[in-house]
């Protein structure tokens, strides 16, 4: 059943090439997951913070967080963001909401719109699984509904999570895995960062990782490699 949906799949997206992206490019395309759980973000805090990023395929992106209410414990936070291709074409655009709690441990819910394509509903949560001074790992999990607007290909699943680390607020990593069943598609991802400069109000950081999909559809699946700089401002 798989295989006769896939092929369908397949001769749609190749017969409306020139306007519409594939299953697959939707699944690539990048929403606020990867920027609610970079390492350095694990953290509860109260104030209005954005970053932006620019990557080495050219690549580039913005996104926000506004905190609008707090308890002794948790703070609860409207965010958003933009994602932009090598072109400057927008990509994806993002918005919803987040819990964070001052113990590492957070909830968000966003959807993503993806020009000529659809809608990505996406619920994710973080929780640390060990904090001091000098370390901070935390676990993440995510689970999307991706929605084309497309009549020939259905609403399908995603589902993922991985782990960061960080010494010291300066070197860090993380490790990722997706799995999407409706392409029998799964994606992987490994992840370094480092910070280059971090004061009270701005954090500028230098990433570099290795992705990977493995399909029994792709025939060169290969590791990917990845550079890019990350700009926090807090204000």
């Amino acid at each position: 059943m798989y295989s006769a949906l896939l092929l369908t799949v397949a001769l749609a997206s190749a017969a409306a090439w020139e306007t519409v992206p594939s299953p697959e490019q939707y699944v690539e395309a990048p929403d606020f997951y990867q920027y609610l759980h970079a390492p350095s973000h694990h953290r509860q805090t109260r104030q209005l913070h954005g970053s932006t990023f620019f990557n080495s395929d050219k690549t580039s992106g913005f996104n926000a967080r506004l905190p609008f209410a707090s308890t002794n414990n948790n703070v609860f936070s409207a965010i958003g963001g933009a994602n932009f291709d090598a072109n400057r074409h927008l990509s994806s655009a993002t918005y919803g909401l987040a819990l964070d709690n001052k113990a590492g441990h957070g909830l968000s819910l966003t959807n993503t719109r993806i020009p000529n394509f659809g809608n990505r509903i996406t619920a994710a949560g973080h929780a640390n699984l060990f904090h001091n001074q000098n370390h901070d790992l935390t676990a993440n999990a995510f689970l999307s509904r991706n929605m084309p607007t497309i009549p020939q290909v259905p609403n399908f699943n995603t589902v993922g999570g991985g782990v960061d680390y960080m010494f010291k607020n300066k070197v860090g990593g993380s490790l990722g895995v997706a799995h999407t069943p409706f392409l029998q598609r799964t994606d992987y991802s490994a992840n370094g960062i480092v910070n280059l400069f971090r004061n009270k109000d701005t954090s500028l950081d230098f990433n570099a990782g290795l992705s990977k999909s493995v399909s029994p559809f792709m025939s060169n699946s290969k590791w990917e490699p990845s550079t890019g700089f990350t700009l926090r401002k807090f204000f």
